[in-house]
């Protein structure tokens, strides 16, 4: 059974090709302007000594940060009408509030608040009123917006107030984008309304970045099918990343956490991934990343998106050096480490220089940092150990240390003992273990509901979740027959009556073989 995984990060693009769980080769080249370029060189880099098997891959799995690059860069987004179903209590806070400006213009300013939507316990708050969809939808026609995003009170209860809004627009312009909040994020309506206004924005770039890809992966002669990593450490099918693109937030440190766990087999430990610009720093749990519990930010905007719980510290293998070796980071020369670092030629000192200067590690020529002032090396080393220590504490699950797994191309810094770590493990093919990661991710689908156990048991309430995050995974392209409940997370909520529960259901599930999209059948 052979895969292939590609993680396209922003300075390297890693691919790995596996046989069952043995990876039979790998590369680690810098990005490409254009990306698609760098994928194909590391998909030809990979098959160059297997010649011939192209036909026997059975899926290309492919991470990548360009969604989550265009909001904080603030490119490629699209403007987006904003639609909130929620009158009359909701227009006590509009779309978009808290937003930075930047962003908030990207986006334009069209916003439409009517009437309806639900309360958590099924009640309505008012009915919808065809008179003001119908205002709403001549409106846009008018303006010829090609993008909406759709919010509407409790929709993840109830999701039909949504479904008939779409329903009418898509009718009226049938080629319009849109997104629908209940299919995109939590419970909590403006950080749902949030991740539901960034997808909208970014479904154009999403079809032709998924395009682009599918494109260079039958370029090279495969036509087996394609994936994209989302941000909970499962799968999606192409079809499915071309309407929620926004999933992919936070996929790098996720497959890299996914990695670590198949390369030493540990499904609970913290993993660091060192790149050349940061560490990343998260938690196993049962060998998927432990979720973060409060609201994410992407570029600034609160959003509600499952997202993996990771510590970022500004220390990579490009990481600036102060003369006195007595501050690392956070500024780095990223993917011009090559160019820029004294190791490879150029004139700035960075954090792979000092580990080389060290004598632990043989990267570039050494001779040209033998004559760094010893002082300078021992501070710089005590500085970057010391930040990767305060780091694990901060994210440890409680006080007994734990194994620590580091990752990345960068993990050559770590040269001490961290006193945070119960073991440290660098395993083969550390390197590449965000492609890895990708490599062997199953399809997932998750599903949130508040439920009442007096109305409803929890037996049967947690079949009925589970069944429709069942949905969403088979939708995404899983198997039917290996669908299994990965995680259960049950909040009891105070001051509310009828025994009433958060309760969020995680299902995973092994690519399906039928249902699917091979490259060939993507691109057609």
């Amino acid at each position: 059974m052979l895969r292939i995984g590609i993680d396209v990060g922003g300075t390297h693009t890693d691919a790995v090709l596996l046989d069952g769980d043995a990876v039979i080769a790998s590369t680690k080249a810098l990005t490409s302007a254009d990306v698609t370029t760098g994928i194909l060189d590391a998909l030809e880099t990979i098959l160059t000594e297997h010649r011939g098997i192209e036909d026997t891959v059975e899926a290309v799995m492919l991470g990548t940060t360009q969604f989550t690059n265009a909001v904080i860069e603030r490119r490629e987004l699209a403007e987006v009408a904003a639609v909130r179903i929620g009158i009359p209590s909701g227009t006590g806070i509009p779309p978009k509030i808290g937003w930075p400006d930047d962003v908030a213009r990207s986006l334009g300013d069209n916003v439409y608040m009517i009437r309806g939507g639900y309360l958590y316990d099924g009640w309505a708050l008012a009915e919808l009123d065809d008179a003001e969809m119908d205002a709403v939808v001549g409106d846009l026609k008018a303006k010829k917006v090609d993008a909406v995003a759709i919010s509407s009170a409790f929709s993840p209860m109830n999701p039909e107030p949504e479904q008939i809004l779409a329903k009418r627009i898509r009718a009226a312009m049938p080629n319009t984008r849109i997104t629908e909040s209940h299919k995109i994020g939590r419970l909590g309506i403006l950080e749902r309304e949030n991740a539901a206004l960034l997808n909208a924005s970014l479904l154009g770039f999403a079809d032709r970045v998924v395009s682009s890809f599918v494109d260079a992966i039958r370029q090279r002669g495969l036509t087996c099918r394609f994936f994209v990593s989302q941000n909970d450490g499962t799968l999606m099918d192409a079809e499915f990343a071309r309407q929620f693109p926004a999933l992919t937030f936070a996929s790098g440190p996720t497959n890299s956490l996914r990695g670590a766990c198949k390369l030493t087999g540990l499904d609970d430990a913290i993993v660091v991934d060192i790149g050349g610009t940061t560490s990343d720093i998260g938690i196993l749990q049962d060998g998927f990343p432990r979720e973060s519990s409060i609201v994410i930010e992407v570029g600034g905007v609160r959003t509600n998106f499952r997202m993996p719980d990771i510590l970022a510290l500004g220390l990579g293998g490009g990481s600036l050096v102060t003369e006195g070796g007595d501050k690392v980071g956070p500024r780095s020369v990223g993917h011009a480490l090559v160019e820029e670092g004294l190791v490879f030629g150029g004139d700035t000192l960075t954090a792979t220089d000092i580990v080389v200067a060290t004598g632990n590690v043989t990267i570039g020529d050494s001779s040209r940092v033998a004559d760094l002032d010893r002082d300078l090396v021992s501070s710089a080393v005590r500085q970057m150990t010391g930040m990767l220590n305060a780091g694990i504490e901060k994210m440890k699950p409680s006080s007994d240390p734990l194994p620590v797994v580091l990752v990345g191309g960068g993990a050559v810094l770590v040269t001490e003992k961290l006193d945070a770590a119960s073991e440290m493990l660098t395993p083969e093919h550390a390197g590449v273990a965000n492609a890895i990661g990708a490599a062997i991710a199953q399809i997932g689908g998750e599903t949130e509901r508040m439920v009442s156990y007096d109305k409803t048991p929890r037996k049967q309430a947690i079949e009925e979740v589970t069944r429709e995050a069942t949905s969403i995974a088979l939708a995404a392209g899983a198997d039917s027959s290996t669908i299994r409940m990965a995680d259960i997370e049950e909040t009891s909520i105070s001051y509310m009556a009828g025994n009433t529960t958060r309760l969020r259901v995680k299902v995973v599930g092994d690519i399906g073989s039928i249902g699917g999209t091979t490259a060939g059948e993507d691109v057609a």
